[in-house]
């Protein structure tokens, strides 16, 4: 079954040129566009996307408030990405702590563009972690978030669940994780799987903007 994308952008010719880079792939069937988070909503009640990629600067309702009224209101949500024009932004930052699950500069090359949309589809590697870092190193709180901390404490992860999140901090994949602790893979999908449930995180980016929030894993 290919990766279904619904396109969200103010901006035909980036809709456009999403829609062709992806629909070049065999893999990849765009289902939708919306040129507004507005429209977010219905669309994905009616097309059920595997992923939205989807603008985080629109006139109307924004990228960020759009992804926390998908996640708020639909069952069984898409994966979100976020497609910015700035890397080092705080309005991306703001996406990923609302819940996308990642993000694309809208300048990526054709490439690059792919690989974002199946890495999230499959959400078992972070998409540009060294990015994710910097992001919550400039706009996250270097103390901590005194809730996010709390969180994190009541979580009380296992040692190994807690060495899989630092790992999973630094952009690992599930076989690379596997590698580095010399157990199996599905190991890590079951310790992955504990760390999601008890941080409340509905994938691996959200429970990696939780660490750094908490202050668990430095983001430097």
């Amino acid at each position: 079954m290919p990766v279904t994308v619904l396109l969200v952008d103010d901006e035909p010719l980036v809709r456009a040129g999403l829609r062709a880079v992806l629909e070049a792939q065999p893999d990849i069937e765009v289902v939708g566009e919306a040129a507004d988070g507005a429209a977010v909503i219905p669309l994905v009640r009616q097309l059920r996307p595997d992923v939205v990629a989807m603008d985080v600067r629109m006139p109307l309702m924004d990228g960020i408030e759009a992804t926390r009224a998908v996640l708020r209101t639909v069952a069984d949500p898409p994966k979100i990405l976020v497609v910015t024009t700035f890397e080092n932004d705080e309005y991306v930052y703001e996406a990923l702590r609302a819940g996308a699950d990642g993000f694309l500069l809208k300048r990526a090359r054709p490439a690059e563009i792919v690989h974002a949309v199946r890495l999230v589809a499959e959400g078992e590697s972070l998409l540009f972690p060294a990015s994710v870092r910097q992001l919550a190193a400039e706009y996250g709180d270097s103390a901590g978030n005194p809730a996010a901390r709390a969180a994190m404490e009541r979580a009380a992860l296992t040692e190994r669940e807690a060495e899989v999140l630092r790992l999973m901090a630094r952009g690992m994949s599930n076989a690379e994780i596997a590698t580095r602790m010399i157990v199996g893979t599905e190991t890590v999908k079951s310790h992955v799987s504990a760390v999601l449930a008890k941080l409340g995180a509905r994938d691996r980016t959200q429970a990696v903007i939780a660490a750094y929030e908490s202050g668990f894993v430095a983001p430097g």
